[in-house]
Formats: structure tokens, sequence, C-alpha cells
């Protein structure tokens, strides 16, 4: 397999949050995971008692990963090793998200949110 070259002139990411990447350079691996509780209450009521993932199905759940059938047929021409870019913006990278520049031979990424709402109950009419 021929080594690709990656040139960037420049790049901008405004934000990286909840266990993204940014790599610039050739790697093996990336392996970012995030949980999180996103809680919205109508009253601010907080307990000490908060925040156990093993309490959720969905952080201990097993991943099914998709059954490959068959290897794809790929036919490229590289006319060069070089791939250039003038400038990449990002506005973000969040939830286990890869921005990568290079080379790698392996990602994996996982993002679980449990989403709970917790609203009064309102007042039983006569």
């Amino acid at each position: 397999m021929v080594k690709r070259t990656s040139i960037v002139n420049s790049t901008r990411v405004n934000s990286i949050s909840l266990s993204s990447v940014f790599q610039i350079g050739d790697s093996v691996q990336i392996t970012p995971r995030s949980w999180a509780l996103a809680v919205q209450r109508q009253l601010q009521l907080f307990y000490g008692d908060e925040g156990d993932f093993a309490a959720y199905p969905i952080f201990t759940r097993e991943i099914q990963q998709p059954e490959i059938t068959r290897t794809p047929t790929v036919t490229r021409y590289n006319a060069s090793s070089i791939i250039k870019v003038g400038q990449i913006d990002l506005s973000a990278l969040a939830a286990s998200s890869v921005y990568h520049i290079g080379s790698t031979s392996h990602i994996h990424s996982e993002s679980r949110i449990k989403h709970i709402r917790q609203i009064q109950k309102l007042p039983e009419q006569d």
C-alpha cells in the first residue's frame, strides 16, 4: 500500500468537547467514548445519589456491529501520493467525533446518551 502525505495549509476548530479527538499525524487506533445523562427538570431539585450509569441499561447493553457479508472490490488510481487541502473550518466536534489529518488503522467511536425529562404532574381537576 502506498503511503499518502496530507498537507493542510490551515485549519480552525471552534470547539472540541465530550471525548472528541483532533489528531494531526498518523495513528494506529483511536477510541473515543462518551457517556452522558441529560436531565431536564421543570424544578431545579438535585439529590446526592444521581448519576449512576449502571441504573440505565443503555450504558451496559452490547452494541451490535454490522455484519460484513462480503468485502467490496475497490480499484483506485492515485496520481499523487499527496493529499492537499487549502483550509478546513469546523464549528464543533462533540460526542466522540474524530477530526483526523493523517492515516489510521482503526477508529471505534461510541456515544451513549440517556435523556430524562422530569415534569411536574398537573393538579387533578374536579
